[in-house]
């Protein structure tokens, strides 16, 4: 979907959605995390291989497990995972859901499109990208689990 929808979708080159992150942050809590690593570097590098664009994308998929790892570490009590095995709209709730999806992805977004510009005189324009691309990302997101939302079921 990122590469043949999403990539040719962009409001006035400031706002261009990266979806594909969702993959990451809606792993399970139990995934190892050098799987994780893996699994990040694989997915960024085949979004490099598509927008040409040789390692970004790979490092700031890196960089957003490591993020996601820290941010769970914080979060999240370990010991409460029993039932609730994944980071999804519907198990962890919206407010949580929410400050997670805009913490990873604001981390992603900067990492990225400095990597992209890498340039300080562009600056200004390079953290708007980064706050309208996030924006745009995390209500993509929002819908989608919003579209595929289960209620919790009380016991």
């Amino acid at each position: 979907m990122q590469v043949f929808l999403l990539k040719n979708i962009t409001f006035y080159n400031l706002a261009t959605p990266y979806f594909y992150i969702l993959f990451i942050l809606l792993l399970p809590f139990e995934v190892p995390n050098v799987l994780l690593f893996a699994l990040s570097f694989i997915l960024g590098l085949t979004v490099d291989a598509f927008y040409d664009t040789p390692g970004l994308h790979a490092a700031a998929c890196v960089l957003l497990a490591l993020v996601r790892v820290l941010f769970i570490s914080i979060t999240v009590q370990k010991d409460g995972f029993d039932n609730e095995p994944e980071p999804t709209l519907s198990i962890m709730g919206f407010r949580w859901f929410l400050t997670y999806a805009v913490i990873l992805t604001f981390f992603h977004h900067f990492f990225l499109l400095n990597l992209e510009v890498f340039s300080i005189d562009e600056i200004q324009y390079t953290l708007s990208r980064v706050v309208l691309s996030s924006l745009f990302t995390v209500f993509l997101m929002l819908i989608s689990g919003l579209l595929f939302f289960k209620r919790k079921e009380r016991k």
